[in-house]
């Protein structure tokens, strides 16, 4: 039987800071680039795998109180950093995996993000490093 998990309580880690209450949405996305090995006499192109490039892009509500959102990331930029995002709150566990990505590294991060009437929102971009599961 099929199951769908609806994640309402994500648990989002940045360089070890638990920034669970301030993120609405998470996505890490494990790329793996593809290298063209189609050799002469070939009637299709082959591919095989190259190095990984995975991705990570989080948007957090802007706090600029200490220990909030901006306090936290203000610093990361132009470092590498490991990031973990579990479906759920709670231990890692066969149902709630920690997805990571360890040396993941921080290229920009929006100081000021703001529009007349909505809330102060800022995403969060890595771009890099070794993907892995946990599941205890």
């Amino acid at each position: 039987m099929a199951t769908t998990t609806y994640l309402s309580n994500a648990k989002v880690l940045i360089a070890t800071i638990d920034l669970s209450d301030q993120c609405k949405s998470a996505t890490l996305t494990r790329t793996i680039e593809s290298l063209e090995s189609s050799a002469f006499g070939s009637t299709n192109r082959v591919y095989t795998a190259g190095m990984e490039n995975s991705t990570f892009t989080a948007e957090f509500m802007m706090s600029y109180a200490a220990s909030e959102t901006y306090a936290t990331l203000k610093d990361l930029v132009g470092t590498s950093i490991t990031i973990v995002v579990n479906p759920a709150a709670g231990a890692n566990t066969a149902t709630n995996p920690a997805f990571s990505l360890v040396g993941s590294y921080v290229e920009s991060l929006d100081i000021v993000a703001a529009q007349i009437g909505t809330l102060g929102m800022v995403t969060l971009k890595t771009t890099g490093g070794a993907y892995s599961v946990a599941v205890a």
